[in-house]
């Protein structure tokens, strides 16, 4: 297992974070199984784990608190704050009155009494993000967190983010969390110079593009399909999965010559998206999201991959840096689009 700084924190994580989304009901509900998993991860020097209170609403961090009883001062623990987790208006977002409460019950389910890196899970419009910080840094003082980040932020929301906390005196965002795969490059131009420029760590969600680089789907295969299609259904209303979807046709095609080129290499497609995300000098680890131990083997066999200049120079020649096949994979939308009054004059 290789080990970096997580950006300027001084923090040493494995260059693979074990991702705890598909622990319990979206992916592996087998609490015994899962426990078995996180503690395998850890044997083989994973020490970074990252969930978020709405993966399975909260099951997960149950699971993932489960796991690391005893070995509390070995991992760098990892959540998230703001997706929904219930019915009410104010049971999402980041509010300080939410930032707060959701904080107290990550702590609870994960039985700690502090969380390493506490990570705003999408960008919040309705909320103004000196609030934001300004909640996460009394968190700080308090003892409840030690570190404050971002997921899925924009470039420019994410210097705007630096900016509030030098000119109001919070703490800063220490790490991003963006998409970040073979197929999904399009962070390769903005979102990762600006972690760079700011000394900011990043964990990189999806290196298998949510499975397409898995080695299940690619031309001849008679229906590509993924689990997570069935226990996360929004997925498909985002067009991560419909090969109708050109994008979609381009990753499949993309997919199917990467693995080519890996089996020339001598690699599994796995251990060279893997090997891939984390080459990047920006990436502190690249997050692995395993349901089954199976999964989690394929995924450690990365672990000490080293990806050759040229290997690198004809992946490019496949998915152009910079680029995402499908603009849907970028993670996020701008607030700007997703209503017409924000970009239509009211009439008169």
């Amino acid at each position: 297992m290789q080990y970096r700084t997580l950006g300027s924190t001084g923090v040493h994580v494995s260059s693979l974070c074990l991702g705890a989304m598909m622990l319990g009901a979206w992916g592996n509900p087998d609490h015994d199984d899962a426990i078995g998993i996180v503690r395998t991860a850890l044997d083989a020097g994973v020490n970074i784990i990252d969930t978020a209170d709405v993966y399975s609403g909260g099951e997960s961090e149950t699971i993932v608190g489960k796991a690391i009883a005893g070995r509390r001062d070995d991992v760098v623990l990892a959540t998230k704050v703001s997706s929904p987790m219930g019915p009410g208006l104010n049971q999402r977002g980041a509010s300080r009155r939410w930032i707060v409460r959701a904080c107290e019950e990550s702590l609870r389910r994960l039985g700690t009494d502090h969380i390493d890196l506490y990570q705003v899970h999408r960008p919040d419009p309705a909320t103004d993000l000196d609030e934001t910080l300004g909640a996460l840094s009394d968190l700080v003082r308090a003892g409840k967190i030690r570190y404050a980040g971002s997921s899925t932020f924009a470039p420019s929301t994410i210097v705007q983010a630096q900016w509030t906390a030098e000119r109001r005196g919070r703490e800063r965002f220490v790490c991003e969390q963006p998409p970040y795969s073979l197929l999904s490059r399009g962070v390769e131009a903005d979102a990762l110079p600006t972690c760079q420029t700011y000394g900011m760590g990043v964990l990189a969600w999806s290196p298998l593009a949510g499975g397409w680089l898995s080695g299940r789907w690619h031309r001849d295969a008679a229906e590509p399909s993924s689990h997570r299609t069935k226990t996360m259904p929004f997925r498909t209303t985002l067009s991560h999965y419909d090969l109708d979807v050109p994008g979609n046709q381009a990753k499949l095609d993309a997919a199917t010559e990467l693995a080519g080129i890996a089996e020339e290499a001598g690699l599994t497609l796995i251990q060279m998206a893997l090997a891939f995300a984390t080459a990047h000098p920006a990436v502190s680890a690249a997050i692995v999201g395993p349901r089954t131990a199976e999964h989690l083997r394929s995924q450690l066999s990365a672990a000490d991959t080293v990806l050759e200049p040229d290997l690198l120079d004809r992946i490019d020649r496949v998915v152009a840096p910079g680029t995402d096949l499908n603009p849907d994979d970028t993670g996020y939308s701008a607030a700007a689009l997703a209503d017409p009054k924000h970009r239509r004059r009211a009439a008169a």
